[in-house]
């Protein structure tokens, strides 16, 4: 349960998916426990009681329609929070969604388009699922990734480790105002000493770019799941300031569960007990400033 005390919690990294808005191709070969719709109410409790105040609701297909039923998600979630009969605080919630990056011009025009924008605070594309490893790093790609800068809205980079941290940190470098978020810490090979140190190295080279943040996502699931080095080593690299926390829920470890979440922020609320300045950055400052509601201007029109 939540301290009543301690600082309120944004959950920077939660799945909810409906089976009849979208495909999600990748859950055909996901644990069967997984391969069923994800909605608000199955979490809300736990949330709660974990003390999250926002959620950021991130997108699982590559898909309009995905990401459309995380805004209708979002709004309701919000409306929830003018009901006096709500059991609990209300909770904000926001969007990490899909925008099509191989077409700069279809971005430049969506991001003009409030029924786009809507609770948008966040691109992301499942690259781990690209038959192309280079596809971030395509020219069309980039011209939209300089859109997404100009609008201030961050990338999300998802399971990284081995195949995208390099290329992470040469994206860090090629779009310096970028903000570039690594998604579950690149997904560390926990318990593996030699890849640990591999995946070390590509992480303290994202680091190094100031417009890098990362999520203590998802590392329940990440080798044998023992987290704590890879948390200590991702204080160490970013800082509180540009760390993170979400559940991945329903994803961790066991389906449709919060029991990845709940020990990680008890571990991280132990970590940092004595600097409340750093656990409140982790908790929530950090998303706050990452994840600004869309500030997007301009007039829409090819790009080139």
């Amino acid at each position: 349960m939540r301290d009543p005390a301690g600082p309120a919690v944004t959950d920077a990294h939660l799945h909810l998916w409906d089976l009849q808005r979208s495909p999600y191709a990748w859950l055909a070969g996901a644990p069967e426990a997984l391969r069923r719709t994800g909605e608000w109410s199955m979490v809300h409790d736990g949330l709660a009681a974990l003390g999250v105040t926002r959620v950021i609701l991130v997108q699982a297909d590559d898909t309009p329609e995905d990401t459309a039923h995380l805004q209708r998600t979002a709004r309701a979630i919000e409306a929830e929070g003018t009901d006096i009969t709500a059991r609990s605080p209300a909770i904000t919630a926001d969007v990490v969604g899909w925008l099509p990056l191989e077409d700069p011009a279809a971005v430049a025009d969506a991001l003009v388009d409030p029924a786009v924008t809507d609770h948008l605070v966040g691109v992301r594309h499942l690259v781990h699922d690209e038959p192309d490893p280079g596809f971030l790093e395509r020219p069309a790609v980039g011209r939209s990734l300089e859109l997404l800068a100009d609008a201030d809205l961050p990338l999300d980079v998802p399971d990284a480790f081995p195949r995208h941290m390099e290329q992470a940190a040469r994206l860090a470098e090629a779009h310096p105002e970028l903000t570039l978020v690594l998604d579950h810490l690149g997904k560390p090979p926990l318990g593996d000493d030699e890849q640990m140190g591999d995946w070390r190295a590509a992480l303290e080279r994202i680091a190094a770019a100031p417009r890098t943040a990362a999520k203590l996502s998802g590392l329940a699931t990440s080798g044998n799941g023992a987290f704590a080095p890879a948390v200590a080593a991702a204080l160490e690299l970013f800082g509180p300031a540009r760390l993170m926390v979400g559940s991945d829920w329903p994803i961790a470890p066991s389906s449709f569960t919060l029991d990845g979440f709940s020990p990680l922020l008890a571990h991280v609320r132990e970590q940092l007990a004595r600097d409340d300045w750093a656990l409140r950055e982790v908790l929530q400052g950090t998303a706050e400033r990452v994840y600004t509601r869309a500030r997007v201007t301009g007039e829409a029109g090819a790009t080139g």
